[in-house]
């Protein structure tokens, strides 16, 4: 069991790499999107942030560059991914149950490499396994470790009770949806009971990133946190391939989306890229666009609207 475990971990890792990977890049190739274009825009400069400006207000904006002031996007990144601003703004009650899920989330990651640390000088550097390094870096993944394992599942367990008692939800609330939030809730309750039922003597979560990091397939595993840790590792490699990937994502919708304002210079790569779009020849199903798959965007763009009734 405990061998098998170990396969499970890594192999995990290794897909969880190169899934989220594989979806960046393909994030990063797609066609540029149509863009929001709404102020204030965090890399404008502080006085024009200030009341919603842009450098477009400049006369001379077509042909001066741009020079991005990348630590009001930092700050705004920061916000968003630590409190989930504009969720907490525009939507409190889901809020409440979003946060404590993400947060946890949060803390795990945090936790993975804490104690992979404190694994390492133990195997290591005994000396400062034995010191005040070694002493925070147990405290600190216990403290991240435990938390996570509290507030995630019990922030999916709200959320899915959200999905499922309100209306408005209830309706847009697919089985995937569902699926999702229980596969969390059941992979780290099973992996928080794991540790906090083991038997005395059993190996903790320390003990076991020392046995992964030294191989140590003779470590008796209890059998409910080794279940604990194939579930929450096949849960990590199967995030990448669903939209929870919005993670990897949401980095390209604020800066290919809401925040690109970069201008479309004459000859530049946008006007470019633009000129390749209007050759794709789309299939979309709304019978109003009329992409058949034979017509360009061009074609499609340069003639006239089907009517209802050709529509229908």
């Amino acid at each position: 069991m405990t061998a098998v475990t170990y396969v499970v971990l890594c192999l995990s890792l290794v897909v969880f790499v190169i899934a989220t990977a594989v979806r960046a890049a393909w994030y990063a190739r797609a066609p540029l999107h149509l863009r929001w274009e709404l102020y204030p825009v965090p890399h404008e400069a502080p006085e024009r942030v200030a009341h919603g400006g842009s450098h477009f207000e400049q006369s001379s904006t077509s042909a001066a560059p741009t020079h991005p002031h990348h630590w009001g996007t930092i700050k705004a990144l920061a916000a968003e991914i630590v409190s989930l601003k504009a969720l907490r703004e525009f939507n409190r009650p889901l809020w409440w149950r979003s946060y404590p899920f993400h947060a946890g989330l949060y803390l795990l990651i945090v936790g993975i490499p804490l104690i992979t640390a404190a694994a390492a000088l133990t195997i290591w550097f005994p000396s400062l396994a034995a010191g005040w390094s070694g002493s925070l870096l147990r405290a600190c993944s216990r403290l991240t470790g435990t938390a996570g394992l509290v507030l995630a599942p019990a922030g999916a367990a709200a959320l899915l009770h959200r999905r499922l008692t309100d209306a408005e939800l209830r309706r847009s609330t697919t089985p995937g949806d569902v699926f999702n939030l229980g596969a969390f809730i059941v992979a780290l309750t099973t992996l928080a009971a794991g540790f906090a039922l083991r038997p005395a003597g059993a190996p903790g979560p320390l003990a076991v990133a020392i046995g992964l990091l030294t191989w140590n397939v003779h470590m008796p595993m209890p059998a409910l946190a080794a279940a604990g840790l194939v579930l929450s590792a096949l849960l990590a490699a199967y995030i990448p391939f669903t939209h929870m990937s919005h993670f990897v994502g949401k980095y390209f919708t604020y800066h290919a989306v809401r925040w690109d304002d970069g201008a479309n210079r004459p000859g530049g790569a946008i006007g470019q890229a633009m000129a390749t779009y209007l050759t794709y020849r789309p299939t979309w199903a709304a019978p109003h666009v009329g992409a058949d798959g034979t017509r360009t965007w061009a074609d499609i763009a340069a003639s006239a609207p089907p009517t209802d009734k050709a529509a229908r």
